[in-house]
C-alpha cells in the first residue's frame, strides 16, 4: 500500500518537472511575440509596414486618457477608420517610430516609443507612446495605448484631414 507521503512526494516531483517546461514555453512565446512586434515597428520605421498590419479583425483598441480620440474601438475597421486614416490624412510626412523599450510578459508586449512626423501645415508632430499589446497567434487581439493627449489634440483640431 502506498503511503500518503509517498503520493505527495511523487506529485511534487511531477510538478517540479512540469514547471520548468511551462516556464520554457512561456519564455519562448514571450520572445516570439516580442520579435513579431519588433519586426512590425522596424517595418514601420522603414516605411514598409506597421503594427496595424498585426491587428486581428476583431481586435479591441483602447486609447486611454482624455484625448479627442480616447475611447474603445471594437474592431480593426473601427480603429483604422476613426483614428488611423484621419490621422494619416493630417500628415505630409508620416510618423517614424523610435523604440525606447520593448518588453514581453506572457502574451502581452509593451512598447514605449517616440514618434515624429510633419503635419500638412508644415509643423512637426512629436509624441511619446506606451502601447500594451495582447497577442494571440501572432495577431494583436487587444491593445491599450497611452500618449500625450495635448500634442494629439493640437494636431487633431489644427489640421483638417483632406
Amino acid at each position: 500500500m502506498t503511503s500518503f507521503s509517498t503520493l505527495i512526494a511523487t506529485a511534487g516531483l511531477a510538478m517540479a518537472a512540469f514547471v520548468p517546461m511551462a516556464q520554457a514555453q512561456n519564455s519562448a512565446d514571450e520572445a516570439n511575440n516580442k520579435a513579431i512586434v519588433q519586426r512590425s515597428f522596424d517595418a514601420w520605421a522603414a516605411g514598409t509596414g506597421s503594427p496595424y498590419d498585426l491587428l486581428a479583425e476583431d481586435a479591441i483598441w483602447t486609447i486611454a486618457g482624455n484625448s479627442l480620440a480616447s475611447k474603445t474601438y471594437p474592431s480593426r475597421a473601427a480603429f483604422i477608420g476613426e483614428v488611423i486614416q484621419p490621422f494619416v490624412a493630417r500628415m505630409s510626412v508620416g510618423l517614424k517610430p523610435v523604440i525606447r523599450e520593448i518588453h514581453a510578459d506572457g502574451s502581452t508586449v509593451i512598447v514605449h516609443f517616440d514618434a515624429a512626423g510633419t503635419a500638412k501645415d508644415g509643423k512637426p508632430y512629436i509624441n511619446t507612446y506606451a502601447w500594451f499589446l495582447d497577442l494571440s497567434g501572432g495577431k494583436i487581439v487587444k491593445a491599450t495605448a497611452f500618449y500625450d493627449s495635448v500634442a494629439f489634440n493640437d494636431l487633431w483640431t489644427r489640421v483638417q484631414p483632406e
